[in-house]
């Protein structure tokens, strides 16, 4: 007996269960911390839907608690969040002929975890489609915000040293960064960036120095980055151009088989 078909909700709530249950334990911390820096329930699920990230939140709370002004506070989330250009690029060629209008809504919701769900789905399932993408990236976004919101009522009632936040958000950003070490360019804009961190907090004494030196280590890699795939790439040339050209080019009938 064939199995009857589900509906569309039904096979992006299988296919992001997972997801939504692992964001209870972590959506709940960083609801508790943002409590402690003086988020009610209403702002931090505003912010959960507004942001929808986790490294961004937890760097919100991190910046309040050492009273950061806030224009440095917002352009360290920019920079953080410059990697879902990457992240929407690789989803655009299975969502060519969408409408401007849907990519915008489905772009607010997307994060890096969603992202991987529908990509992995979009790859091996020749059903999946713009709706079911969708789906799994609110019902993510709503297992996040209401486990913020939850963290954040009882908040109130645990006692969370703000210290935490730094030890929370520094681990993090330490798993983040060995993630990203695939290659030799990207561990050393890493630790270039971290040195230049260090170099400009003493010399700024505030928060400001980190992102000039986000800036500063980025666009060196960047170069870098352009001149190896340059090399690489005239390389690459060189070794497909045929060594051996023949003197005189014979046209094709002139060419005849004798036995």
């Amino acid at each position: 007996m064939n199995k009857q078909k589900r509906a569309p909700w039904q096979d992006s709530l299988h296919a992001s269960l997972p997801l939504c249950l692992s964001y209870i334990p972590v959506g709940l911390a960083c609801g508790v911390l943002l409590q402690q820096v003086g988020f009610d329930p209403l702002l931090a699920g505003l912010l959960s839907i507004l942001v929808f990230s986790g490294g961004a939140q937890f760097l919100v709370a991190s910046m309040l608690a050492t009273q950061a002004p806030f224009s440095t506070t917002l352009l360290m989330v920019f920079f953080l969040e410059l990697r879902y250009i990457l992240l929407g690029s690789s989803l655009s060629g299975f969502m060519k002929k969408e409408k401007r209008f849907f990519l915008v809504v489905f772009s607010q919701s997307l994060n890096d975890e969603n992202y991987a769900v529908n990509y992995l789905k979009y790859s091996t399932d020749p059903t999946w489609d713009k709706r079911k993408a969708l789906y799994v990236n609110w019902f993510s976004m709503g297992a996040w915000a209401i486990s913020n919101m939850v963290g954040n009522i009882f908040g109130s009632v645990i006692r969370v040293d703000t210290d935490l936040v730094h030890f929370a958000l520094t681990a993090m950003f330490i798993f983040m960064f060995i993630m990203q070490m695939k290659n030799a360019l990207l561990i050393f804009t890493g630790i270039f960036s971290g040195i230049l961190s260090v170099l400009f907090m003493v010399l700024f004494q505030n928060t400001f120095g980190l992102i000039v030196a986000t800036l500063i280590a980025s666009s060196a890699g960047f170069v870098l980055e352009r001149a190896f795939k340059k090399e690489k790439e005239k390389k690459s040339s060189k070794e497909t151009q045929p060594l051996n050209e023949p003197l005189f080019h014979f046209p094709e009938q002139e060419v005849q088989h004798h036995d």
